[in-house]
Parts: C-alpha cells; sequence; structure tokens
C-alpha cells in the first residue's frame, strides 16, 4: 500500500496515478476517512490521558462521575472509529503503487511497448498443429478424463510431457542456484491478511483467488504471495541484502472473466506448477535487482530456444502493486493470431512484426517480472535496518522464473515436426530418462 501521508499530501498525483492505471479508487473519499480517523483517534488520546491522569490522585465523587463519562465518550469514539477503519482501509487497499517515470501512459492495456525480440517467429513446410492435437496424437495430455474428475480447465500430463514437468524444473532451479537464488517449496495455502498487504484482493466477484469455506485461507496465484509473507513484521539487516529466493508451488486461479480470452488447452487453466523468483532488496539497488531477474528470465528461454519478446507494460496494464513491469512472449504457432498482433504495437526501434497473416501464430505471456518498491513491504511490515540503526522499508520484486504449463504448450508447438512427433531442447535432454531426444509414438 501507499503511505497515506504521502497520498495526504500528494492527492492530486496519486489521483492521476490512480486514472492512469484504469483504478477506480476514491481519493477524496480517501483523504476524508484519513483526516476524521485521525480527529477521532486524537479525541480517544486526549480522554485516555485524562483519564490515567485522574487515577494518579486520590478520586472525589465529582471526578469520578467525570471520568464515567470520559469512559462512555471513549466507548461512544471508539464505535465510529470502528465504523471508518474498514472503509478506510479498503480504500486504501485500493490505491495503485506510484508508477516508473519510464513507463508508457497509455489507456489501453494493449499498448505494451516491445523493446526486444530474441529469434523469430517459427516457420513450418507442413501444416503444423497446436498442443492440443499433439497432445492427443501423442497420448501426452487427457482433458476427458480431469473434466471427469476435476471439471472443466484440469488436464492430466501424461508420458514424456508429466516427465518434461520436472525436467524444467531441474532445469530452471539450476540456473536460478548459479546465480545464487535460495531454493524453497511452499505451501500452496496462505491467509487472507497475507495477499491484502501484498495487494491482491482475495474477495469480491472478480477475484482470481479460490477461498477455502470457513477459515482465513485462500489457495495461491503463485509463490510470490507465500514468498512475500515470508518476512512479515520482521526487520531485516542492511547487511543481508538482497535476500534472493527462488520458490517451486502450485498455482490456483479461478480465472473469472477469463471467457472473453484465449484459453485453449493448458493456456489458462485453474491448476499449474510454476517456479517464482522474490528478492528483497535495499530501495537504490531495486532497479538493478529488476533487470536482473529480466535477463534471467531471457537466459532461461534463450537456453529452451523459444522465440520470444520482452514486453514493457504500460500503466494500464500494470497490476496494482507494480511500479515497472516486464514480460517475456513466447511465440506459439497454435495460437490464433489477435486483433493486437494484426496491428503494430507502439514500441521502440527494436518492436517486433505483427502477424501479416492474419491466421494461426501469435505471441503470447509466458513470464512477467514486477518491482513493486515498498508498496508491499508497507502492507507486510518489512524493514530493514541500517547501519546507523534506523529502521526503512523494504523493496520487493518478483518474477516468474517458468510456468510450467505454457513453457510446455511453446516446446510442443514450436518443436514439433512433420512426421507428428516433438523434438526435446537440447538443454533438456540430459535432464530426461536416456537423455530422450523426440516424443513419438509407435505406428500402429
Amino acid at each position: 500500500m501507499l503511505d497515506i501521508k504521502f497520498i495526504r499530501e500528494n492527492s492530486a498525483l496519486v489521483k492521476a496515478n490512480s486514472e492512469n492505471r484504469l483504478a477506480k479508487v476514491d481519493i477524496d473519499r480517501l483523504v476524508a476517512l484519513d483526516k476524521e480517523r485521525r480527529k477521532i483517534e486524537t479525541e480517544i488520546d486526549n480522554l485516555r490521558a485524562e483519564r490515567n491522569a485522574a487515577s494518579k490522585v486520590k478520586p472525589t465523587a465529582a471526578v469520578m462521575e467525570k471520568m464515567k463519562k470520559v469512559g462512555e465518550e471513549i466507548k461512544v469514539l471508539e464505535t465510529e472509529l470502528a465504523q471508518i477503519e474498514p472503509q478506510y482501509r479498503e480504500l486504501l487497499l485500493e490505491v495503485p503503487n506510484l508508477t516508473h517515470p519510464s513507463v508508457v501512459v497509455s489507456q489501453n492495456e494493449n499498448d505494451n511497448p516491445v523493446v526486444e525480440v530474441f529469434g523469430k517467429p517459427t516457420k513450418f513446410k507442413f501444416e503444423p498443429k497446436d498442443h492440443v492435437e499433439l497432445g492427443e496424437s501423442l497420448d501426452l495430455i487427457d482433458f476427458e478424463r480431469a473434466a471427469k474428475v476435476t471439471g472443466a480447465k484440469f488436464y492430466y500430463l501424461k508420458n514424456e510431457l508429466a516427465l518434461m514437468e520436472f525436467a524444467l524444473i531441474q532445469y530452471v532451479l539450476d540456473i536460478m542456484i548459479k546465480h545464487d537464488f535460495m531454493p524453497f517449496i511452499t505451501p500452496d495455502l496462505a491467509k487472507q491478511e497475507i495477499l491484502e498487504g501484498l495487494g491482491y484482493k482475495p474477495r469480491g466477484e472478480s477475484t482470481q483467488i479460490y477461498n477455502i469455506k470457513d477459515s482465513e485461507l485462500s489457495l495461491i496465484g503463485t509463490a510470490e504471495i507465500t514468498m512475500g509473507g515470508y518476512h512479515q513484521n520482521e526487520v531485516l539487516l542492511e547487511s543481508e541484502l538482497p535476500k534472493k529466493y527462488v520458490a517451486v508451488s502450485h498455482c490456483f486461479r479461478t480465472e473469472a472473466g477469463s471467457y472473453t480470452k484465449y484459453s485453449k488447452g493448458i493456456f489458462r487453466v485453474h491448476q499449474f506448477t510454476k517456479i517464482e523468483m522474490f528478492v528483497y532488496t535495499l530501495p537504490k539497488d531495486s532497479e538493478s535487482a529488476h533487470l536482473e531477474l529480466l535477463d534471467i528470465e531471457k537466459e532461461i528461454f534463450s537456453g529452451l530456444e523459444i522465440p520470444f519478446r520482452v514486453v514493457d507494460h504500460c500503466t494500464a496494464d500494470l497490476g496494482a502493486p507494480s511500479s515497472h513491469t516486464f514480460d517475456l512472449e513466447a511465440w506459439m504457432p497454435g495460437k490464433p493470431a489477435s486483433l493486437a498482433s494484426l496491428s503494430l504495437r507502439r514500441s521502440g526501434p527494436n518492436r517486433g512484426e505483427p502477424n501479416k497473416e492474419g491466421k494461426m501464430g501469435d505471441w503470447a505471456e509466458i513470464t512477467s517480472t514486477s518491482n513493486c518498491t515498498d508498496y508491499q513491504a508497507r502492507g507486510l511490515n518489512i524493514k530493514y535496518q541500517d547501519a546507523a540503526g534506523d529502521k526503512h522499508y523494504v523493496h520487493m520484486l518478483n518474477g516468474t522464473a517458468i510456468a510450467i504449463t505454457r513453457t510446455l504448450i511453446a516446446i510442443m508447438e514450436n518443436f514439433q515436426q512433420a512426421d507428428g512427433s516433438i523434438a526435446i531442447p537440447k538443454v533438456l535432454q540430459k535432464y530426461l530418462p536416456g537423455n530422450l531426444r523426440l516424443i513419438a509414438r509407435a505406428k500402429k
């Protein structure tokens, strides 16, 4: 969350920033509630001070009567404060982070600059299949039985594709350990106070979060939640920073409202495995830490030889906690081309070429990395102590090392062969039984 003192003193700036990010929050109402809240708190403090002073002298009947009235006044004010607090906190949590100065201001969430392109969209001398067709023909994915057992948007990975999930995990962990990240396996649930502190909304009709009935627990949509809450209410030492963590977890998302988005096969599902990078760092180092996370994402997908491009989020496409976000978008030959891809998106000199055929093949998000500055640290009360003994909020950053299902799609569709088999990226072969190079099925 933002510092209420900053909001109070810079309400025009905060309003403009919220509007640029399409955040519908009533800043004037927030400031008014804050003023009323502070007024009541001051009155309560003054009355308590008066009562404490009276308790130190021998009471008279008149003083006792007065203190009784003071106690009643305190109760009335505390009731008023209790009514204001939820409204105040709800509005405060809706205020997005301040936006990095380099971010493009746009009301169009598709207006994201393409800043780098690695490789070229894969071309085939045959009619390529999408990952669903490949998964069915090679007996790699079972949607029908998953729907029977669990419901729509769940799946079974089978045979080589199940093994490839573990190969991808080990491949990525090897890279992360090389970069001095500490590995974790995290819980798949977290308290709702952790989600709220990080800037997520676990309640409401539009939430993407699965909540556990009759409890304060929610299934996590990313290990950003469990790793972000890891140091809640702690004071770290400056000498300890940065703390660089990498976490493996399952991720659960309701995908509410996703009916208008591409969701075929395992592209948009309710459960998947993901490896998340998380960094706690000094404010002066957070921008360089953000670029390090981006460089690691590029290293991972360059190693897999998957064509991808780097996209810089505009204001309309930023999540509330983020000050600055980059995505990696992989080329997926089986994804229908979107209108956004058929037109030239705002970009610099290294912009990617749009799909001019208007048929199959499009870019799709596979990773994201965000610098959340002190927004999440303030929400979870995570600070560091400098050499002088002063305490400050840390900066917190996150980045997807790999989201397994979308990476599997990119591999299957880009590495498919004319005979219907799938070649396995060289960097993964050593992690598979017998250094497997090809996924194929014997002809019947």
